[in-house]
């Protein structure tokens, strides 16, 4: 199985497709997580806001990209990066991972990791950025990976 990469910017989404990347955002962080909290959080329609996700019979994997200009500069957020349970452990993750740190190129971007996939990050040149806190319940690390 080669699923296949997709990219879009908020605005060139269309509804079917938003929709099914909300719905695994919502299955994996609501309902496996047991996580009760605002998903829809007014970002994921911003015009510098990127979407990666891949498909193979459905979407499998999906992340979210934000630029973000703290005091002028530019740098990047990943954020809600998800794979459907019965997809994990083929490296979707990280594939997407690549695809989005390839557009952020020579910029800062930051992550709030949830702490027990750091490893993970760290393999893609994340760093920790300061002491882990606690979201929603889930222990999570803060880290960047300056470019």
């Amino acid at each position: 199985m080669n699923p296949t990469l997709r990219r879009a910017r908020a605005q060139d989404l269309d509804a079917a497709s938003l929709y099914e990347l909300l719905k695994l955002r919502v299955e994996v962080f609501v309902v496996e997580q047991a996580c009760p909290y605002p998903e829809l959080d007014g970002r994921d329609l911003l015009p510098d806001t990127r979407h990666y996700w891949l498909e193979s019979d459905g979407v499998i994997a999906t992340l979210r990209l934000m630029e973000e200009h703290p005091g002028g500069e530019k740098e990047f957020r990943i954020g809600r990066v998800c794979v459907r349970r019965a997809d994990r452990g083929g490296g979707h993750a990280g594939r997407l991972l690549r695809a989005a740190l390839a557009e952020v190129g020579p910029y800062p971007c930051r992550i709030n990791a949830q702490t027990y996939l750091t490893e993970l990050y760290s393999r893609h040149g994340f760093v920790s950025d300061g002491p882990e806190f606690s979201e929603d319940g889930i222990p999570h690390t803060p880290m960047v990976r300056n470019g």
